[in-house]
């Protein structure tokens, strides 16, 4: 499987810090992780180290930062073939502040006329991954290759990226687009919003699958016509930055070796729990064997009834539940998970989980 992956490049520094810095304050970081970032480039990298054949269509520019980010990607096995250079512009740089709970904020200096200008693509892509950060060279692609399998990057809510969306195969969208999109504020208590939202991304999207991340609250989506929610690991989070970019790579590894759509999403899910857990964007990709170690071993039975388990445990339908507190911990048999849903789209008993909605 060829992979075109279509975005944003930037690099990344990032410091830790025990607090977030005070307004009219000055502070001094005794720590830096420096790395590569933006989604495309982020999946490239995952992609070419987990063995796919990738290529990476985006702008860099003729400095030291260009320099490392294109260093990064054929380290990874990644083409750069379609790696531009724009002599005129800087590179995108992300300063991203993280706190000790695992939150970031993100300072961007870049440029947002720094698009690709040749894309006169001459390979034949099996799969076009867009990060909706250019809308002509994705197009392009697109049309193009009709019969490649096109997802897209929903993170944000601006015409071009609804536009890309109506014209992929899947479409994974972050909180805040499908929040925008539906017009609909997602309340965990109360799954009838979960279901509303999906169901409108959904009658938008008509030809697409949609996958909603929802941080560190997993991923909702819908497999066998039920409406889904499939919770993130419970990691200690160090830093929060590149997981949505993880999941998407992860997923996109899923479809390319032709794994059914539930087995996409449970490798997206927990490559992106495993990310968390350092410093980074290119930095936190977890490897495939720890992907596929953490796959198994939820999918083993036997997990239901070791008390040294991970925490997270599948159940027989493929969902994992989370054991983080006692109200999380129920398992489901198999007749429980086929149940249909109510007339108001939430599980029969909305007590028991908001696994199935």
């Amino acid at each position: 499987m060829t992979i075109l992956s279509i975005g944003h490049c930037t690099y990344d520094i990032s410091c830790p810090t025990n607090e977030y810095p005070r307004e009219n304050s000055k502070n001094r970081f005794t720590e830096k992780v420096e790395g590569v970032g933006g989604p495309a480039c982020i999946v490239s990298i995952l992609l070419g180290r987990w063995g796919l054949e990738t290529y990476f269509s985006g702008v860099i520019g003729s400095d030291n930062f260009g320099n490392t980010i294109k260093k990064v990607l054929e380290e990874a096995n990644v083409s750069t073939k379609y790696l531009e250079t724009n002599y005129e512009l800087l590179t995108s740089l992300s300063m991203i502040i993280v706190t000790p709970n695992g939150k970031r904020t993100t300072l961007n200096v870049g440029n947002e006329t720094n698009f690709i200008k040749k894309y006169e693509y001459l390979i034949t892509p099996d799969i076009i991954f867009m990060d909706g950060h250019d809308y002509s060279a994705s197009r392009f692609a697109m049309n193009k290759y009709g019969n490649a399998i096109k997802i897209c990057d929903a993170n944000r809510a601006t015409k071009d990226i609804i536009e890309l969306c109506k014209y992929s195969n899947y479409v994974i969208a972050s909180r805040e687009f499908a929040e925008e999109v539906s017009k609909t504020k997602i309340d965990y208590n109360n799954t009838q919003t979960l279901v509303a939202v999906y169901n409108s991304l959904k009658n938008r999207f008509t030809n697409s699958e949609v996958i909603v991340t929802l941080g560190g609250g997993g991923a909702l989506y819908c497999n066998n016509k039920q409406i889904k929610v499939m919770p993130g690991l419970k990691m200690e989070a160090v830093d929060t930055t590149g997981a949505s970019d993880i999941f998407h790579g992860a997923f996109v590894y899923g479809i390319a070796n032709g794994f059914d759509f539930e087995k996409s999403v449970t490798y997206a899910n927990i490559a992106a729990g495993l990310s968390v857990t350092k410093i980074g964007g290119s930095a936190s990709i977890p490897s495939l064997n720890d992907v596929i170690s953490t796959y198994n071993q939820k999918l083993n039975p036997m997990n239901n009834f070791n008390n040294q388990a991970p925490a997270n445990q599948p159940t027989p339908g493929g969902m994992m539940q989370s054991q983080s507190s006692p109200q999380n911990n129920q398992q489901f048999n198999q007749n429980q998970m086929n149940q249909p849903m109510a007339n108001n789209g939430t599980y029969p008993n909305p007590n028991q989980s908001e696994e199935m909605l």
